[in-house]
């Protein structure tokens, strides 16, 4: 008789492909079978009433990452991966970032330090590349993609990180030769300084002024050039955190034509729009929302669900970017008083992803229990080199999973949240569906909001190449 150190009882199992009431088995931190009446574990938790899903997978975060002078972020790893952990989630991919001028390979060794015995949940890291030297795009991301460091973002905007066309095209040209995944944040640098500008000089300086500055037409001219440049290099590519139907357009169009284009949005463009951005009577709390691409508007809204439906989007994330708000290094800094431009540019969500997605998507008939899992873990691990160890129950995958009350009410509110930020965008919303337990690897690490786990739970992953990224091009070696 098959013997388990742990068995989810009596739960509705959920993964990508399969809704089927089942046991699940647990031995060695794995999966070793999913079915019914399984022997008895060891250990048992009831599932009773309770739907049984893979872990969630966030895939795009930002954790302590450098201010390049501005203010500090509000998670490092251990505060940013408990929130995680507390939202449902056991993995999470934040990104090593190369300062200009700096080696990369000494940035990540640098972020190493940043998370090494602080984690809560799994992890691994994406690279961002904003100095492209000749030993970089030689030397050092074709070794780091070799280690396990198999994707990379690139910037098309912001004083500190943005690339030049030709930059980008060089960049491209690396990841087919070494088969990484390339990121895109696609919004253009000279069209947002030019807006920025009129603005300021027009005394519009208000949080809401940042949205104004960075238009859907910004968004869009960039995704096409970005397309472009895929295109004439023949390289897969992600446009990140997509916020309305501009943008959207431009990915379905690339689809259609055969193109391996894929998108990612967040729950900031099915959850918030720019009017947040005025807070009240246009004074400074607008500066919570403040993100990029910003929040658009309702029909925006209609949009993104369109590209989720109709499959344009493969991943919903949440672009956890956490400032504080009060305080000389928060959002009501001083500095970020005189004009949006200086707003330190994110918001916290990791914690909060799911239950928005699930109480917009499934509970109001959007989406099915299965693109849920989908959308939030299973493709995360695929695209991301990290299936099938990651990203569905089945045995062999680790057991990474969250037990899930669908019927459960909440209203978000900062005082049930784990990350470290002082405010959440997404208070007072009320959503249907909550995590209630979470497992790492078969330990339980979180109970009904109560973190069980430890730092240091969490180990790195180093990730195989992608199957949606170019295959490797040894012409180049």
């Amino acid at each position: 008789m098959q013997s388990y150190d742990l068995v989810i009882r009596g739960g509705t199992v959920v993964t990508a492909a399969d809704t089927v009431r089942a046991d699940v088995g647990i031995t060695g931190g794995r999966i070793v079978a999913v079915g019914e009446n399984l022997s008895p574990g060891t250990n048992e938790v009831s599932a009773d009433g309770l739907l049984v899903m893979p872990g969630g997978i966030d895939s795009h975060v930002h954790l302590a990452q450098p201010a390049f002078g501005g203010p500090a972020m509000a998670d490092g790893f251990e505060t940013g991966t408990r929130s995680a952990i507390a939202g449902g989630n056991t993995t999470v991919i934040p990104f090593a970032l190369q300062p200009r001028g700096a080696s990369l390979r000494a940035s990540v060794v640098d972020y190493h330090k940043e998370s090494d015995g602080k984690s809560y949940c799994d992890y691994g890291f994406h690279l961002i590349i904003s100095d492209p030297t000749s030993t970089v795009l030689g030397q050092e991301l074709p070794s780091l993609v070799g280690d396990g460091y198999t994707s990379f973002k690139v910037f098309m905007t912001y004083e500190d990180l943005v690339l030049s066309d030709r930059q980008i095209l060089d960049v491209l040209d690396c990841a087919r030769s070494c088969g990484a995944l390339v990121m895109i944040h696609c919004e253009g640098y000279d069209a947002i300084r030019f807006m920025t500008e009129k603005l300021e000089l027009a005394s519009k300086k208000a949080p809401y002024y940042h949205a104004v500055s960075r238009p859907e037409s910004v968004e869009r001219e960039a995704t096409h050039r970005a397309i472009s440049h895929a295109e004439l290099t023949d390289v897969p590519i992600m446009i990140v955190h997509v916020s309305g139907r501009e943008a959207m357009e431009q990915l379905r169009w690339a689809q259609q034509k055969g193109l391996k284009v894929y998108g990612e949005t967040c729950p900031q463009y099915v959850a918030l729009t720019a009017d947040d951005l005025k807070g009240l009577n246009m004074d400074e709390s607008g500066g919570k929302y403040v993100c990029s691409p910003p929040p658009r508007d309702k029909t925006s809204w209609d949009a993104i669900w369109e590209g989720i439906r109709s499959g344009v989007f493969q991943t919903f994330s949440s672009d956890h970017c956490p400032f504080f708000y009060e305080g000389e290094m928060g959002k009501l800094n001083p500095k970020a008083r005189t004009s949006f431009k200086w707003v330190p540019n994110g918001i916290p969500g990791v914690e909060t992803r799911l239950q928005i997605l699930f109480s917009k998507g499934v509970v109001e008939g959007r989406i099915t229990l299965n693109e849920f899992v989908a959308l939030t873990s299973t493709n995360h691990a695929k695209m991301y080199g990290l299936y099938p160890k990651k990203g569905s129950i089945a045995p062999g995958f680790d057991a990474d999973i969250v037990l899930w009350d669908p019927n459960r009410k909440e209203t978000i509110r900062q005082e049930l949240l784990h990350h470290g930020a002082d405010y959440t965008p997404y208070e007072g919303m009320e959503v249907t569906g909550w995590p209630v337990m979470t497992f790492l690897r078969g330990k339980k690490v979180m109970e009904n909001g109560e973190i069980l786990g430890s730092p240091g739970d969490g180990t790195f992953l180093a990730r195989d190449l992608s199957p949606y990224a170019a295959p490797v091009d040894r012409t180049n070696h």
